[in-house]
């Protein structure tokens, strides 16, 4: 009896090579990282004294917008001369013409008013500095 319970565990324990996967060779573990997909190169970081005028121009801007939107100075103050000169025409045409094309600009201007003010910094000087978005 006590040779059976000695050859039991070494039965037991003993594995056959088709049960046991191979064994696998110590190598060191290298993670494998995706190659990088080279990203557009960051924009170079405006100056001071650039950052600060978009600063003046967007305060200014919004709030002629909203006071004189009407007339288009908003947009004589961001450059934009084209649209300037054509809610301006319209502003002053309108007083003769029952004040409707005149209030539907000075909406137009309180709209650009608001949005002006409410954008970040960066986003005011991406879209309406650099970009030149003219409407809205």
């Amino acid at each position: 009896m006590s040779t059976e319970q000695s050859q039991e565990p070494e039965n037991n324990s003993a594995v056959t090579p088709d049960d046991e996967p191979p064994p696998v060779p110590s190598a060191p573990f290298e993670a494998h990282t995706p190659p990088t997909v080279p990203t557009s190169a960051p924009a170079p970081a405006a100056p001071v004294a650039s950052n600060s005028n978009a600063k003046d121009k967007k305060l200014l801007a919004g709030i002629l917008g909203i006071l004189l939107g009407a007339y288009g100075v908003h947009k004589f103050i961001l450059g934009y001369q084209k649209e300037g000169i054509i809610m301006a025409v319209t502003g002053v045409a309108g007083l003769l013409l029952c004040g409707i094309p005149t209030i539907v600009t000075a909406i137009i201007g309180l709209i650009e008013g608001i949005m002006y003010l409410t954008k970040s910094e960066e986003e005011f000087d991406r879209l309406y500095i650099q970009g030149k978005k003219g409407w809205f």
